[in-house]
């Protein structure tokens, strides 16, 4: 789908933003669908699928429903809008559920792993349940009737709830008729019954029908007319004016307390839920008809990764993987000394983020080492990272972190983390007021016979130990003098707010990184349009910036030969006469989550090739702090070239292709010489067997 009207020569037909990023999503639907993947890893899927659509919801969808409530029917955001992503969202809806209900159930009853709902359950099994009922669940448990005095009550973002109508009177004689019972977080989603003895079956319960079987036992001397399942997803895009606030963190923390309580967006309920029930939810949460999703199973498919995690079985899953140990590096050996020889790539989650603590652990522990500076976005719970900048300080290094608060979802571990950090004397920065500090960066000052050295780590990813096995990302280590000058120019810059001075190889956002990107391209297309060879390889997670989109097709007109290798959500449409013929646009989605940013440039003879914490994105070029850096270092070059570029522009296994009207078609394997069908090849697959780990 398109947002403009036909091209003239300066009009380009942008596709739509959302619809890109559900198109993304049914491209992840796809691995719940293959056949040849793990039975768990599928339902795996389809609960990463029903992540990605709460963050759509979460993120996304407020301007949209806002427009259709007031009938707006001009810019970006309008009545029609909401009403096409909404019956957009709904068949992706349908598919997952079609795949849940009729593949992946009915595959793990197969291998004797069963959800056993009310109506299956034999009377042993039945005994077990209600026994669970009152002992861990029903303490728990508030039902709330609804009369004047008990109005609606508040319902969390994303929470499991029921709705129930009742006959006869209450014990003040009334007929409120409905009631609430909200199902606390604190409640696992599921639980493993016992199984009979010598049985290789496993039987598990879901919550929800554990309330389900035992909501007459919540309302004594009522009948439990009627019920159904259902759960809110509210807008929680944290909205704090800092230029008013006087401490950001105070008003975060204040924020997160509302998030959970924002606009409700979309309402979720059971497939058998009745119109007088959803028609009631609807009118309290102010929400339209089009907003109403019924579904059939579980309404928070989310929550099914606990069950994915109390199964025992290794063959229903994907074979463990075991990074090795990065190939320029020796167990043991001193990261300065090896950093004294040139740089060090590392190419996650293939080779072993372990890598990047190992450094921060020797230069804690190092003596020499004077100081510490690092970013930090996000690092997940328990974070050994931030146990190792707490002990720095304790050896009485000289730590400063730069802790971004408005990390999307991760804002209270952040806000934790700066006072953890701050308690034992660590210099705590929030960057820059009004941007986010999304750049990854690590620097390190140590005292040598020739002086102070600085050593550093730089990354497209983040500094997470989890999301390091799970994302690939290249992490760049070096002890170049211009680079880390220019690093340290940048901490100085988020600590003090003075001006950046002029960098010598660094390029930042918001003050560079877009305009040399720009300026790139069009040199590029200049040279082109005079008959020079010029390519533009670009891999990525999302291309949504017009500016840098307008260039490149641009530069297609003028000859340019351009890749774009983008996850997910991509507005130039690919190889669409006199508009971007030369632009083919692949999005890989495989076992593990791309995540890499990779700029290459390639003009005549002339190749420059940078890496970068930012995707192609408005947000990520003017309203962020983020860096791109030059790999010069011709074999480190070449690498990446051929690990991130090549690799994944010849793949035709995990590769979809974006087609002219912004559809996505799968990759071809096309034929070998002899007329028979090519091998599939998958970039990632080539990568685990490259550098997986022997032992």
């Amino acid at each position: 789908m398109t947002t403009s009207a036909p091209t003239s020569h300066h009009k380009i037909p942008f596709l739509d933003r959302d619809h890109s990023i559900l198109a993304f999503n049914l491209r992840v639907l796809d691995w719940a669908r293959r056949s040849e993947i793990p039975l768990l890893e599928r339902l795996r899927y389809l609960c990463i699928v029903s992540s990605n659509l709460d963050e759509f919801f979460e993120v996304r969808a407020a301007p949209h429903l806002s427009a259709y409530q007031i009938n707006e029917q001009r810019g970006p955001a309008t009545a029609s809008t909401y009403l096409a992503i909404t019956e957009r969202v709904k068949q992706l809806v349908a598919e997952q559920y079609a795949i849940y209900n009729n593949e992946v159930l009915p595959l793990l009853e197969k291998r004797g792993i069963k959800l056993v709902s009310y109506s299956e359950r034999n009377p042993r099994q039945r005994r077990w349940v209600r026994d669970l009922f009152v002992r861990e669940v029903q303490p728990l448990l508030v039902p709330v009737g609804l009369d004047p005095s008990h109005p609606f009550p508040q319902v969390a973002n994303k929470s499991l709830n029921f709705i129930v109508r009742l006959s006869g009177r209450d014990a003040f004689g009334r007929e409120n008729e409905i009631a609430i019972v909200k199902v606390p977080r604190v409640l696992a989603r599921f639980f493993r019954m016992p199984s009979v003895k010598g049985s290789k079956q496993s039987h598990f319960v879901s919550i929800s029908s554990v309330v389900r079987a035992h909501l007459s036992d919540l309302f004594p001397g009522r009948q439990v007319t009627e019920f159904a399942q259902f759960r809110v997803t509210r807008h929680s895009d944290l909205a704090v004016d800092e230029e008013e606030v006087k401490n950001l963190r105070t008003a975060l923390r204040k924020g997160l307390q509302q998030r959970h309580y924002g606009q409700a967006l979309r309402l979720e309920v059971s497939a058998g839920c009745s119109e007088f029930l959803s028609d009631f939810l609807l009118q309290q949460f102010e929400l339209p008809p089009q907003a109403l999703y019924r579904v059939h199973g579980p309404i928070n498919l989310v929550r099914m990764t606990q069950l994915i995690d109390l199964v025992d079985a290794p063959a229903l899953r994907f074979e463990r993987y075991n990074p090795g140990w990065p190939v320029q590096l020796v167990p043991g050996q001193s990261f300065f000394d090896r950093l004294q020889q040139g740089d060090v790539l590392i190419h996650q989650p293939f080779e072993s983020f372990d890598a990047v603590l190992a450094m921060l652990r020797e230069a804690v522990h190092d003596p020499d080492v004077l100081a510490i500076k690092q970013t930090i976005y996000r690092t997940g719970s328990n974070s050994e990272l931030m146990e190792l900048l707490r002990e720095a300080v304790r050896r009485g290094k000289e730590v400063t972190a730069v802790v971004e608060l408005k990390a999307r979802f991760d804002e209270e571990a952040n806000i934790n983390y700066a006072e953890r950090l701050e308690s034992v004397g660590a210099q705590v920065v929030y960057g820059v007021v009004g941007l986010k500090t999304h750049a990854k960066m690590m620097l390190i000052t140590r005292r040598e016979a020739g002086g102070l050295k600085r050593y550093a780590h730089l990354s497209t990813g983040n500094y997470n130990p989890g999301t390091a096995r799970l994302y690939t990302d290249l992490s760049y280590l070096t002890a170049d003098e211009a680079l880390t000058h220019d690093l340290d120019q940048v901490f100085l810059h988020l600590a003090s707010q003075n001006r950046l001075p002029k960098l010598n190889k660094v390029l930042i956002a918001p003050f560079h990184l877009h305009k040399a990107m720009i300026d790139a391209i069009e040199s590029a297309a200049q040279q082109a349009a005079k008959g020079v060879p010029a390519r533009i390889i670009v891999k990525m997670n999302a291309l949504t910036d017009e500016p840098l989109a307008r260039a490149l097709a641009h530069a297609s007109q003028q000859g340019v030969e351009i890749d774009l290798i983008v996850r997910g959500a991509c507005i130039l449409p690919a190889q669409l006469p006199g508009v971007s013929d030369r632009v083919r646009v692949r999005s890989v989605i495989g076992r593990f989550l791309e995540h890499s940013r990779v700029f290459y440039f390639r003009v005549g003879d002339h190749e420059a090739l940078w890496l970068s914490s930012a995707d192609w994105m408005n947000r990520n070029m003017l309203r962020r702090v983020e860096l791109a850096w030059p790999v010069s270092d011709p074999t480190l070059r070449q690498r990446i070239m051929d690990e991130c570029l090549s690799a994944y522009l010849h793949d035709t296994r995990d590769a979809w292709l974006l087609q002219p009207d912004g559809q996505y078609v799968r990759a071809q394997a096309g034929t070998t010489a002899k007329g028979r069908a090519a091998a599939h090849h998958s970039a990632q697959v080539s990568l685990m067997q490259r550098y997986g780990s022997k032992g």
